[in-house]
């Protein structure tokens, strides 16, 4: 199951890092506690519309642009076997099923724009970790020649 409090705080803290800004700069910026906006960022909060704004705005970035990222996200692991469903309705197929790690069963992919990472721990459980995906020289070659 993923967790769009997680999805939420792994954008918000994407684009803090991404400015190269810290916690404090942003809570100030924002209005909210410096440990608060810790919580969101970690997944373990969920902001309200009106403070996902405000830090928005301290972020200097349009809410929907969030929100959009954040859908792109969760559509993308949406895609992935095992992420909305019980890990026991998984194919038994072993090329099918995916990388067993020591904290549970792990899958990556990507769309081009956007990698998810997800760990399902339990059937319960998903650990849901997104990155923009960096142009590399090669593709901005292609992109500048097209």
């Amino acid at each position: 199951m993923i967790l769009l409090r997680r999805v939420i705080g792994d954008a918000l803290r994407a684009r803090r890092q991404g400015q190269q800004r810290t916690l404090r700069e942003v809570s100030t910026a924002a209005n909210v506690s410096l440990g608060y906006l810790s919580e969101i960022e970690r997944g373990h909060k969920e902001p309200s519309s009106e403070l996902l704004a405000a830090i928005c705005d301290a972020l200097g970035a349009r809410l929907s642009e969030l929100l959009r990222e954040v859908s792109d996200t969760v559509a993308l692991a949406e895609q992935m076997p095992g992420v909305l469903v019980s890990m026991q309705d998984e194919p038994a197929d072993a090329a099918a099923a995916p990388k067993s790690t020591s904290r549970g069963v792990r899958q990556v992919t990507s769309d081009g724009k956007v990698a998810v990472s997800v760990r399902q721990d339990s059937p319960l459980k998903a650990t849901l970790r997104s990155s923009r995906v960096r142009p590399t020289e090669r593709d901005r070659d292609v992109v500048c020649a097209a």
